[in-house]
């Protein structure tokens, strides 16, 4: 190599390591001002944070020292606070100690003179011990006197004392009766029959009483015959379509009608009375059963236009169908030989007059005196009174409860709920007891007549007994020393009271009992 690019070579090195020299020089006094810099901001810092430090300490102490001051003041008031609570409290144990040993002082008082009380019982007990042993003695001593001196028992003594009370009792309890009755009477009992007497005053009807014939008489010879059938086909086929029972006589001169439908007993009369008018159609059974149907339905059409005509005549409106044929099915109804159909108008006319009179609704009360029979024209099919098998129709068929209520109670089968149900009864009544409405054979009459006097001399004190104005009176005369006045009141309510239970009959019975003192002395 060459000497002179060695000198270069060391001059290089040497130059470089000269310039690292100075560069690491450099670099260690910018790196000493840099950590007196930071040493100078650091120890700003710290002094900086010694004084917050200071600040925060002062803070916290007046802060500590007013904390305390507060829990100190606290402390002391709940301290004052239950010391006065603790003072009070031993206050009242105080109070209570001294109650207590009162209270024990009185006691014992107390228990001193209960045993002195009981001491006194004990002796009063012994006394009245025997003393009642003593009364026992002489009770049975004096029993046995009285005994001997009334010539009876006590038992026996005991039932007639007892036998009287309950007879004064009994008395008594009729003289209120009798009392609250005729008040009832003064007041209410008198505006009705004036009520009862301008409606009967101001109806004016005037019906024909019209019985069923149950038998009718047939032609002599071929046409009676004729009529009649061969074995009686012709009155069998009747018999289908009406739904009664047809029997010929011995003598085959007439037809006797049996069963209750009134209309179907119409049905009959009226096919017989066609076939003896036309011969002609009882050639055979099936001309007769198609004269049979034709006539029962011109007799249902019928039926169903008296209906009508009901609800037209009382101007009131239309029930349900069935109602309506039911009210004309009345027509062929009778009760003891009073027309029903004509009845429940006449009803209903005095029903709508009474309740105008007392301010109530005259139409509902024709309404409902209109229906209140509609269950006789259902009870050869229904089994129970008629009262209540037509209220029953009538709720099914939509009328209003108290239609229903006044068709089921007029007869006393329902409670009364309304007032309308008493004018309804009071319309039946009414129509059904005066004179005329009704006629009754003489064997029932007499029968009546017999029952009355019979039920009401079976009665104790009873001397002689009358049924006076038709069976619509009893005047029964009592044995005076056997019946006071008093009981006389009570007898004419018991023999009221069993009339009604053992007898059927329409209207009322009146019930006089008449007490008579005869004192009679002969002069000579």
């Amino acid at each position: 190599m060459d000497s002179s690019v060695v000198a270069l070579a060391a001059s290089a090195l040497a130059a470089a390591a000269v310039g690292a020299w100075l560069g690491r020089r450099v670099a260690r006094q910018r790196a000493e001002a840099l950590l007196a810099g930071v040493r100078q901001v650091t120890a700003a810092m710290a002094r900086a944070a010694a004084a917050e430090c200071a600040e925060l300490l002062r803070a916290g102490e007046i802060s500590g020292r007013d904390e305390a001051r507060a829990r100190a003041a606290a402390a002391e008031a709940a301290r004052l606070a239950r010391s006065a609570e603790l003072e009070s409290r031993i206050r009242r144990l105080a109070e209570r100690q001294a109650e207590q040993r009162l209270a024990d002082t009185h006691s014992v008082e107390v228990s001193a003179r209960t045993a002195a009380v009981r001491a006194r019982i004990a002796v009063t007990d012994a006394e009245v011990a025997r003393l009642r042993s003593e009364i026992a003695a002489g009770g049975v001593a004096a029993r046995a006197a009285l005994e001997r001196a009334a010539g009876q028992s006590s038992p026996a003594a005991i039932d007639a004392i007892r036998n009287d009370e309950i007879e004064g009792a009994r008395l008594a309890a009729a003289r209120g009766e009798r009392a609250a009755e005729e008040v009832a009477v003064a007041g209410a009992g008198k505006g009705a029959k004036r009520i009862m007497g301008i409606a009967m005053g101001r109806f004016l009807g005037h019906y024909l009483t019209e019985r069923l014939h149950s038998t009718l008489p047939l032609p002599a010879g071929e046409a009676g015959v004729a009529l009649i059938g061969r074995d009686q086909e012709n009155l069998r086929a009747i018999e289908a379509v009406a739904g009664v029972t047809l029997s010929l006589a011995d003598q085959h001169d007439s037809v006797r009608l049996e069963g209750l439908d009134g209309v179907g007993r119409e049905v009959a009369r009226r096919v017989i009375a066609r076939l003896l008018r036309q011969p002609g159609s009882a050639r055979d059974p099936a001309s007769v059963t198609r004269v049979a149907q034709e006539i029962s339905a011109a007799l249902d059409a019928e039926l169903v236009e008296l209906g009508r005509r009901a609800f037209s005549i009382l101007e009131i409106p239309r029930a349900h169908p069935e109602i309506v044929n039911l009210v004309g099915r009345l027509n062929y109804r009778t009760s003891f030989t009073q027309n029903q159909w004509k009845h429940a108008i006449e009803a209903a006319f005095l029903c709508g007059m009474m309740a105008d009179e007392l301010g109530l609704d005259p139409k509902l009360a024709r309404r409902a005196a209109l229906m209140h029979d509609i269950g006789k024209a259902l009870t050869h099919e229904l089994d129970g009174s008629h009262a209540v098998i037509g209220a029953d129709y009538a709720r099914r068929l939509g009328e209003a409860e108290t239609v229903s209520n006044a068709i089921g109670a007029h007869h006393t089968d329902e409670p009364f709920a309304s007032a309308y149900a008493y004018l309804v009864a009071a319309g039946d009544a009414l129509s059904g007891g005066r004179p005329g409405a009704r006629r009754q054979t003489d064997e029932n009459y007499l029968s009546r007549i017999d029952d009355l006097e019979r039920i009401t001399r079976g009665f104790r004190g009873v001397a002689e007994a009358f049924a006076v104005q038709g069976g619509r009176e009893v005047r029964i005369y009592v044995q005076e020393d056997r019946v006071d006045d008093l009981g006389a009141v009570t007898l004419s309510s018991e023999i009221a009271g069993k009339i009604s239970q053992e007898m059927r009959f329409p209207g009322q019975i009146r019930v006089t009992v008449i007490r008579e003192l005869k004192a009679v002395e002969v002069a000579s």
